[in-house]
């Protein structure tokens, strides 16, 4: 094979992250452990670079690169650049909570960009084999994380079980994979989805490929019934690295689905249609019925997660244009929303204690009105209530459903996040309307307050201004 030096540079973004990483690991082995926040600021410098140099190949043409394996498309920037600022506020929350329980390792930054960039190889795939690679090479480095505390026996559980899970649904989805190449012969996309266009009957080995490959997505997703992994996962790692799992591998996920379901089976899109409303209402029921009975935040959070989950799946059922950009627009937004969730439990830590529970929140609003109202936001925003960006996502889903004659799965749509407003409005009760079960004032590096305070306002200003970005959405796949 003959690869052109010009084929590299759509790849600039992923060369310079993988270049910084294997600095970052390296100046790390030989700095002191008081001098850990080197290898901090440089991860941080690495994704702000690469998010300018992302963002400035929004306007470029769509080039197909190494052989058809590497796609650079406005789609793949505007995800990415999402990525990286997504994961510059995931870094900047756990600083202080790693400091706390003396876990401040270079380890936790560069295992983190190494899951971003499997994230970016998963945007920019545009053959079948690449896609696995940056679905393994994100999943190994989870893994990795969760199991980050080595002194914790939860964190080593739940890696242990997401190692095991995760393994058997990637089997699964190289398998469909596989049987996919069996039938038309070749992994690049364009090739798959044009041998599918061109056969006049769809034969059982596609519809086994369609069902394995959905399987997989469902995983990485974490939709019902394969979210097993979810709460226990999100429960036992340590609160930054759930914080990082429930936030930028969301964006990830949705980009896969469209490499996958969108430009490789779309001529399939009658069966896989049927299959993703199946997994959208289980996800909205089960999401939203069983976080009620939760006590714990992150479980709730997690299958607050499944719901949301559900809320994505109904735009890519559209399987219109504005369902796919409305389905991008809400991965994007819950990220946001989701990464300010978490990011306020390492707020109320501190050495020894989580404030993992629901009732940690009570009288929040007496200790900090401040932080109280960023919760609020965050909370109202999941809810889907007005004026925050959660709402403008929701509604750009529903549109999209009800524009394709699917009203019915609208209305159950609605019906369950109704249910599912219970359980973040009990949020705010706790905060404004409980004794606080301690008197001690709340103490946050500064870097943390503003990080949350920028969150929290971010979600109500894309609430209260949301064309741009959705705008934005629709442009890239246009």
């Amino acid at each position: 094979m003959n690869i052109a030096l010009s084929d590299f540079a759509p790849l600039s973004t992923e060369i310079f992250v993988l270049t910084m990483a294997c600095v970052i690991l390296m100046v790390d082995v030989f700095i002191s452990e008081e001098r850990r926040i080197i290898s901090y600021l440089l991860s941080l410098a690495t994704l702000l670079v690469a998010a300018l140099i992302s963002w400035g190949m929004l306007d470029n043409e769509v080039a197909v690169v190494l052989n058809g394996t590497f796609v650079s498309d406005p789609m793949a920037a505007l995800l990415k650049t999402c990525i990286f600022l997504i994961t510059f506020g995931v870094f900047i929350y756990s600083r202080a909570y790693l400091v706390a329980r003396g876990i401040f390792r270079g380890e936790y930054y560069v295992l983190g960009l190494f899951a971003v960039l499997g994230m970016m190889v998963l945007v920019s795939a545009h053959n079948l084999l690449t896609i696995y690679l940056g679905l393994e090479l994100l999943s190994l480095s989870l893994y990795a994380l969760v199991a980050f505390n080595r002194e914790s026996a939860e964190a080593s559980e739940a890696a242990m079980k997401y190692f095991v899970l995760g393994a058997l649904a990637s089997g699964m989805l190289l398998y469909g994979i596989s049987m996919l190449y069996g039938a038309t012969g070749s992994l690049d996309i364009a090739e798959v989805a044009a041998a599918l266009s061109a056969s006049s009957k769809m034969g059982m080995i596609h519809i086994f490929a369609l069902c394995f490959i959905v399987v997989g997505l469902a995983f990485k997703f974490g939709a019902v019934p394969f979210h097993m992994w979810v709460p226990d996962v999100y429960h036992g790692a340590p609160t930054p690295v759930t914080l990082f799992i429930g936030s930028a591998p969301k964006i990830a996920a949705f980009a896969m689905a469209m490499r996958l379901l969108d430009q490789t089976l779309g001529g399939l899109s009658a069966d896989w249609q049927d299959m993703l409303t199946i997994l959208a209402v289980l996800s909205l029921a089960i999401g939203n019925v069983i976080a009620i009975a939760q006590t714990n935040i992150k479980r709730m959070l997690a299958y607050s997660t499944i719901s949301h989950v559900g809320f994505l799946i109904l735009g890519l059922i559209a399987g219109t244009a504005a369902g796919y950009s409305a389905a991008m627009f809400y991965a994007i937004t819950y990220a946001l929303m989701a990464i300010g969730g978490f990011g306020m439990i390492i707020l109320l830590s501190r050495a020894g204690f989580e404030a993992d529970r629901l009732d940690d929140f009570k009288g929040l609003n007496g200790r900090s009105p401040w932080f109280a109202l960023m919760m609020l936001i965050l909370m109202f925003s999941m809810a889907g209530l007005p004026p925050t960006v959660g709402f403008y996502a929701k509604l750009s889903v529903l549109q999209a459903v009800i524009h394709v004659d699917m009203v019915w799965l609208a209305i159950v749509a609605v019906f369950f996040s109704i249910i599912g407003a219970f359980y973040y409005i009990r949020v705010v009760k706790l905060m404004y309307f409980d004794e606080p079960e301690t008197g001690e004032p709340l103490h946050a590096s500064t870097d943390l307050q503003i990080a949350m305070s920028l969150n929290g306002l971010a979600v109500l200003g894309l609430g209260v201004f949301p064309g741009a970005l959705l705008a934005l959405c629709a442009a890239v796949l246009a």
